[in-house]
């Protein structure tokens, strides 16, 4: 956790592919995460969260209803655009929209981050747009060795949860599907 404290870059496994995460609070570290993973800040990032509770300021003002969908998906691999009007997750973090993408997730290892933080972290996957998806922390070494990723902090060693495709993305408000499985 010192790696996040001191405004890291760190990659974790995740339910279907390596992921790059970071403290979400600190502009510095999200920066940072965005220029190794070359993404515009415009496009926005995925929280991922332990449970419920770390989202609590986000899902406060949600309907039951809502609230309802988002407690039978999860912990599990759906994404999903909750409203944030009131700016709860910094803009760097939700880019240009007034939503955030995020995810309470199963995958073990990202709930003990998360829950060792005491936060929700960033979190998207560790390739390039365009790229193969990483699904071993192998190519992250490898990459690291020949001082591709100097800027990557820690890589956490563990096994993908073997979805074959990234997390489902839904909207809360509409109930559409904006990435599918």
């Amino acid at each position: 956790m010192q790696n996040l404290a001191t405004a890291g870059v760190i990659a974790y496994p995740t339910e279907a592919v390596y992921g790059l995460g970071c403290d979400a609070f600190c502009e510095s570290a999200v920066q940072r995460l965005l220029a190794l993973k070359q993404r515009p800040w415009h496009k926005g990032l995925i929280l991922v969260a332990a449970d419920l509770q770390q989202i609590a300021p986000l899902i406060s003002r949600l309907s039951a209803d809502q609230v309802d969908q988002l407690e039978a998906s999860w912990p599990g691999p759906t994404t999903w655009v909750i409203p944030d009007p009131h700016g709860v997750i910094p803009h760097w973090v939700r880019g240009r929209h007034e939503s955030v993408a995020v995810r309470v997730s199963s995958h073990p290892i990202v709930k003990q981050l998360c829950e060792a933080w005491g936060a929700p972290l960033v979190s998207t996957s560790a390739n390039l747009s365009g790229e193969a998806s990483i699904r071993t922390d192998l190519p992250l070494r490898k990459r690291q060795r020949r001082g591709q990723w100097a800027d990557l902090d820690f890589i956490v060693s563990g096994r993908c949860s073997g979805h074959e495709n990234p997390t489902v993305i839904r909207d809360l408000v509409t109930g559409k599907v904006l990435r599918s499985s």
